[in-house]
């Protein structure tokens, strides 16, 4: 297993607000975004940074506006907060990057690629359960642990949660629970409570007003859409530049067998699966991600 290694905060000025980022090594630059549940930030790639700064790759990590150290996303529009990537790379002078997406921001990952191809170099996608298909008659929380796990986030939506629930959630989504060190459970936490819980009843506002899906769906719960309303994963052999996808076994919303099912709609896909992992692919499955990850972006 790959171990957290601390790396310094670097900030740059996106749109006049502060935005949080760590970076490593230096070659062919790749950003990595982190999903959107509570305690997400740059610092879930800290694993990963150091060896894929040591292969080649410019591997840089941001907290998202309203996440880990960033200014809060207050003023920003819709179309703002859709192209603040493109901002975040014109800060750092880059014209083009590899983007890699966990949970949630691997939607936003293809969405941006399919938009402007020009500025993707490659994608990576880590356990995006919305880029899945759906099974058909499948409940949308299934098991007993997920149901456990979608109660305990409505509950945080209305009181800051303690270090308890911090490792719930963490140990929730993650099959290797020995990687939840003391460090680790108190960096998480750190970007669960204060301003970072704020933002996070507020996004989780903003999607109910907006009649929109919850924040941090599982996996089954919500498809993202593309151009003129088509689920974002039937449109991903659409993409221009090379896809690479991995999805942990034992992921939540029986993501195993909608990747199955993927894989058999477009077997094209370069689609691989994690064992002994869940729904954290960056801890859980470090070793793998970084033996395919660093091949297939230097090519």
């Amino acid at each position: 297993m790959n171990i957290a290694v601390k790396i310094d905060d670097r900030f740059v000025k996106v749109d006049g607000r502060n935005i949080r980022y760590l970076e490593q090594g230096s070659g062919v630059p790749a950003i990595l975004l982190h999903g959107s549940s509570l305690g997400s930030s740059a610092d879930v790639f800290r694993r990963n940074l150091q060896a894929l700064g040591a292969r080649g790759i410019r591997a840089i990590a941001v907290d998202l506006p309203g996440f880990g150290k960033s200014d809060p996303p207050d003023g920003m529009s819709a179309a703002e907060r859709k192209s603040f990537l493109l901002r975040f790379m014109d800060a750092l002078g880059l014209p083009r990057a590899a983007l890699i997406g966990h949970s949630s921001a691997g939607s936003t990952v293809v969405a941006l690629a399919l938009a402007n191809p020009e500025r993707v170099s490659h994608v990576i996608i880590l356990g995006t359960g919305s880029l899945l298909p759906p099974l058909e008659g499948a409940a949308k929380v299934g098991a007993r642990g997920e149901a456990a796990q979608a109660r305990l986030e409505e509950r945080m939506v209305k009181q800051e949660p303690t270090l308890a629930d911090t490792r719930a959630l963490l140990e929730a989504n993650l099959f290797h629970h020995e990687l939840i060190t003391d460090e680790e459970l108190a960096l998480r936490h750190q970007n669960s409570i204060g301003r970072c819980f704020e933002q996070f009843v507020l996004r989780h506002a903003e999607q109910a007003e907006g009649g929109g899906p919850h924040p941090n769906p599982p996996p089954q719960a919500g498809e993202g859409k593309g151009g003129g309303g088509v689920p974002l994963w039937q449109r991903l052999t659409e993409l221009k530049m090379p896809l690479l996808l991995i999805y942990g076994r034992q992921d939540r919303a029986r993501a195993e067998a909608r990747a199955t099912l993927l894989h058999e709609r477009y077997p094209e896909l370069n689609l691989h699966f994690a064992e002994g992992c869940k729904h954290m692919v960056p801890w859980d499955a470090a070793d793998l991600f970084h033996e395919l990850a660093v091949p297939f972006l230097m090519k």
